[in-house]
């Protein structure tokens, strides 16, 4: 009698956590996240280039970042298979593509948040975000709900024959307005190669985000209102 009560007190508690995940759109049970609907790219697209940043310590945290278990490239089916035309129609051209994120858990994006509310840790500054406060990335550049978590969302960019990075005229993750893919201040040759960029992305379906020249989404996304958070392994 005792343990049947127990369990009658327990189980509405149980079934409110589960309820309150669902209803802000995050699948944390790695059994309903829809996890096998996600490929590993570097499997599909081998030839491809991966630096995954957020794996190691070379990002704007300065170390890894929760969530990311392996270095790899995760991406629903149809941004995956969208991005291996990418890479076909690159090397046509003498380039591949090289890639620092892909699929990004909900635990990473609120480690992100974390570090943006420290306002202490200015470590990274020099690198990522030398013109702007601290305080002043939450919004455009860092958000507490990523489209990266949806498995559509892709950060990149191009390498030549030899895997030198083609000159984008600013660095990944570097949160400027020189980063804007547009930004006057870029030569001509740092926009022709934006640019080339772009079009390989847009005519595979993805579409570019106009504040970081890296960022590009897949459309129609499968899961434009979800933001699942199985880690990277």
């Amino acid at each position: 009698m005792a343990f049947t009560l127990l369990a009658r007190l327990i189980k509405p508690i149980m079934f409110a956590s589960v309820a309150l995940t669902w209803g802000n759109n995050v699948y944390a049970n790695s059994d309903d996240d829809k996890r096998s609907e996600f490929i590993d790219v570097g499997v599909l697209i081998p030839n491809a280039v991966l630096d995954i940043r957020y794996f190691g310590h070379h990002n704007f945290v300065g170390k890894p970042i929760d969530g990311y278990n392996a270095p790899k490239c995760l991406l629903h089916n149809s941004a995956a298979t969208a991005l291996k035309k990418v890479q076909n129609a690159a090397q046509n051209e003498g380039l591949s593509l090289k890639v620092f994120d892909c699929y990004r858990p909900q635990r990473a994006v609120d480690h992100f948040v974390r570090w943006v509310n420290d306002l202490e840790d200015t470590r990274t500054k020099a690198e990522f975000y030398p013109n702007l406060g601290k305080d002043k990335l939450l919004g455009d550049y860092i958000a507490a709900k990523s489209g990266h978590s949806r498995g559509s969302t892709i950060d990149l960019t191009l390498v030549d024959a030899k895997g030198k990075e083609l000159d984008m005229g600013s660095p990944f993750d570097m949160f400027d307005t020189l980063s804007n893919t547009d930004d006057p201040r870029i030569s001509a040759e740092q926009k022709a190669n934006r640019y080339k960029l772009k079009t390989l992305m847009t005519d595979a379906g993805f579409a570019p985000y106009s504040m970081e020249w890296w960022h590009f989404t897949y459309q129609p996304q499968a899961y434009p209102a979800t933001y699942f958070d199985f880690v990277v392994e």
